[in-house]
This record gives C-alpha cells, structure tokens and sequence, in this order.
C-alpha cells in the first residue's frame, strides 16, 4: 500500500533501460568496424598481391630467337633452342621453367638438369654438353651470354640481354625426328610470358646442322 502522499516516478527505470541499450549499440557499432577495418586491410594485401603477380606476369617473359637441329643419318637427334628474355623483363630463374614439346603424336615435359650445363660454347654448339646425358624429361643449358655472370648451374638466372641456348635431346623424347615433321612447344618460365616453338621440318636432311626457326 501507497501511503498518502507518496508518489511513484517510473523515469530513472527507463533512463536505465536506454542507456544500456546505447552501450549495447556503441559495442556493436565498435565490433562491427572492427570486423569492416579487418576485411578491408584483408581485400587491399590481396590487392596488392595480385596486382604484383599481374604485373609480373606481363612485363616478364621467354621469347625463342633461333632453333636448331643436328642431324646424324637423316635425323635430328638434338634440338638447339635460342632463348632470351622480353624487353625489361625481370630476371628469371630457369630452375622452375618447364618445356614442352610435341611431335603431333607424343607430346614430352622437360625439367632443368643442372648436371647438364655448361658456361660457354666449346668445341662447336652440339659437341659442349654430351646430349646422352639428357632424357625425355631433361633439358639442358648452354650459356651464350650472360652479362652480369648470373646464370650458373645451380640457379640459371637470366635477366635483360642474356641469351641461353636450351639443348634437347630429341632422340630420347622422340626416337629422333624425320622429314615433314610438324613441331609444337612453348617454354614456361615461372612468371610471365611463355616462349613459342612451332617449326616444319623439311623434306630432305641432307645437312649436319639445320635452321628450323625463324
């Protein structure tokens, strides 16, 4: 019972009642900028990233000068494939390029093999390294001008005016290859553009060594 008098005031409750729900309000606005600040500086490092793979990917490449074959008893055994960087292109490591090469029956994937390199050419362009060492999936480095010296054995690095020569053997990834013989590949370097291999052989392989491309 009320006592006469006496009068009840209901607004300190509700005073109350909004005030934590303003404080709800406030930490839900913090938790949520919180969250907003974490995926926006999630989005811009997974901007940045890709926006460094892409320029990478475009201003770096292989290009393929110049291929050659040997030829022993109307055969090309090994292939001589000229190989340079793009204009301003960043240097690249030919330990992770990967070539391929199809005969329109069988296509191989060659690798690196740092037992199969050589500095400069010696004793003529097929005679430096011992092509009997190189396997369907081996390719070997000849090195033709290296300016800064970067491009050793164990990390065949070449940047801008280098030039290497890739040595396959075609005997073991083709048992050789005859006339009228339609060639495909491209070179993969870890980043950028790839290099292009595309050549007929001709109708007759009279010669020790033939130009195939250009």
């Amino acid at each position: 019972m009320l006592l006469k008098g006496l009068k009840t005031n209901l607004d300190a409750d509700m005073g109350i009642g909004a005030l934590i729900i303003f404080i709800a309000m406030i930490l839900i606005a913090g938790i949520t900028a919180s969250v907003m600040i974490q995926t926006m500086n999630s989005l811009q490092q997974q901007a940045v990233r890709t926006t460094e793979e892409t320029i990478k990917d475009i201003s770096s490449g292989l290009k393929v000068t110049q291929v050659s074959g040997y030829v022993i008893n109307s055969s090309i055994t090994q292939l001589a494939i000229f190989v340079t960087p793009t204009a301003a292109s960043e240097s690249i490591d030919l330990t992770y390029g990967l070539l391929t090469l199809s005969d329109s029956t069988t296509k191989v994937i060659l690798n690196y093999s740092s037992a199969c390199f050589r500095s400069s050419v010696t004793n003529g362009l097929f005679n430096t390294l011992n092509a009997s060492n190189l396997t369907s999936a081996q390719y070997g480095i000849i090195v033709v001008r290296d300016i800064d010296g970067s491009c050793n054995a164990t990390n065949p690095l070449i940047n801008d005016e280098d030039m290497i020569v890739i040595l396959v053997n075609t005997d073991a990834c083709f048992s050789g290859i005859g006339t009228r013989t339609e060639i495909s590949g491209e070179i993969y370097p870890e980043h950028g553009i790839r290099g292009i291999i595309g050549f007929t052989t001709p109708s007759a392989l009279s010669r020790t060594i033939v130009d195939l491309q250009p």
